[in-house]
């Protein structure tokens, strides 16, 4: 394993971190001792061997503060904020600008950071921003046609509201930070492009359709207050709501010895049942990397958040969006965290992690979108163990995403395609002391069939 390993690191052409101090290049004071313990750990760890942690334990505890991250404070700290939310009511038509980037499909409720060089895209952002801070997000499959004729718009998108931003000029060339939130699902009724090339469309706000109790119709009000669960059962309580859900069965589903069907089939459409249900899912995810009460509580507002934390791809999440009730996302979303059960290389089927191995080191969840200095939106979910990848270039701080963290590229080992980064503690305290990013956009999962 040891020759394979050497000659794959050949094979590659790996720059060896030979001179990894501080940001500005100096030389790292003699005060640093601790700083400069860790730089050369990272350096031999990097020279030594492929990245091959299959024994890394789930970390007990975590130091760092989930909070950084949801900051970006690598978009820097002099953006301007704006207050406010502007709500756009269900079914109506609006004009919007519309924008497309590679590999995103943005979720209601998602935070995604953005970094524009394009001038007309810097212009069309200024004049939405005197207005009311809302344009579309569509997505792009990346996937080029042979020629203009066959260029397409897709017909579901999310509005986006910029509630942070800062226009600045480097050295000649006008460029623009910012941070936007989804906000609302719609369909696209037709599009035109200015003269200026910027696409507009005329777009229908999608409703989340609200439906009824599941047995509304075969209860007596008069019965109300048996159907209560008491107050000291939480479905947000440490076993995951369990209690709740069988106080639940037994005071709101004897309804169902009244109608045809056993309690079981209503339980299916229940709405609150289905999220205790999910939030246990997810505890085999995240375990306690994750508090229960930082998740959404309204049914809608939860489905959006895990959408927006599941590793799927393009084709999966879009499927989830198009779905208008939260009942039928929520027992579409318990599906798939049912069956899935790795993670894969997108290009060549590779297992890089499994479903236990992922973790949260940000309070937006497990999967966070983040901009690289080119203008590049990853959805990256992190892992605290992986597989089957290369380390390639040597670690860097500048720009980290996870402030206190240096990162290097990783690549697929068996099809060198671009997986996501390897994220290193540089400073001791830090728990864990490394985990991986993986791009979504490289990722497929691992559904069991009925059979298996």
């Amino acid at each position: 394993m040891a020759d394979e390993e050497d000659e794959l690191l050949e094979n590659e052409e790996i720059e060896h971190p030979d001179e990894y101090n501080d940001e500005e290049g100096d030389d790292v004071d003699d005060d640093d001792d601790d700083e400069i313990g860790i730089l050369e750990r990272l350096r031999l760890q990097f020279r030594g061997r492929i990245d091959q942690d299959k024994d890394i334990k789930r970390p007990e505890k975590i130091t760092y503060d989930p909070a950084l991250p949801t900051t970006h404070a690598y978009l820097g700290t002099d953006l301007e904020d704006y207050s406010g939310r502007t709500v756009l009511d269900d079914e109506c038509s609006i004009s919007l600008p519309l924008v497309q980037l590679p590999g995103v499909v943005l979720v209601p409720g998602e935070t995604i950071p953005l970094h524009f060089f394009n001038p007309r895209i810097i212009s069309m952002m200024k004049h939405i921003l005197q207005n009311n801070r809302t344009f579309g997000m569509l997505y792009d499959s990346q996937e080029r046609p042979s020629s203009r004729r066959e260029i397409s718009v897709p017909d579901l998108g999310t509005t986006a509201e910029i509630f942070s931003a800062k226009e600045e000029d480097d050295g000649g060339i006008e460029t623009m930070r910012m941070k936007a939130m989804g906000r609302q699902r719609f369909k696209v009724m037709e599009t035109r492009r200015q003269a200026d090339g910027i696409l507009i469309g005329q777009v229908m706000i999608l409703p989340e359709r609200c439906l009824p109790d599941v047995l509304c119709t075969a209860r007596r009000r008069s019965l109300g207050r048996r159907r209560m669960v008491p107050h000291h059962i939480s479905p947000s309580a440490k076993d995951g709501g369990m209690q709740w859900l069988k106080e639940r069965r037994k005071r709101h589903l004897s309804e169902a010895d009244l109608t045809w069907w056993p309690p079981w089939v209503y339980e299916m459409y229940d709405e609150d049942a289905l999220m205790v249900k999910i939030k246990n899912e997810l505890r085999g995810w995240y375990e306690n990397s994750l508090q229960l009460k930082q998740m959404p509580a309204t049914p809608s507002d939860f489905s959006f958040w895990v959408a927006s934390n599941m590793p799927l791809d393009d084709a999966g999440r879009i499927g989830l969006l198009k779905i208008d009730s939260a009942v039928q996302r929520l027992r579409r979303e318990l599906e798939l965290l049912q069956k899935c059960t790795v993670l894969c290389c997108r290009e060549c089927s590779t297992q890089i992690a499994n479903k236990s191995d992922v973790f949260c080191m940000s309070l937006d969840g497990p999967m966070a979108a983040y901009v690289n200095p080119g203008g590049y939106v990853h959805e990256t979910l992190t892992v605290y163990r992986a597989q089957n990848l290369n380390l390639i270039g040597r670690p860097s701080k500048e720009n980290s995403w996870f402030p206190g963290y240096a990162w290097t590229i990783l690549q697929c080992r068996r099809c060198t395609s671009h997986m996501g980064w390897k994220f290193t503690a540089t400073e001791k305290n830090f728990k864990p002391e490394k985990f991986w990013g993986l791009t979504r956009s490289a990722l497929k999962t691992g559904l069991q069939t009925d059979e298996e």
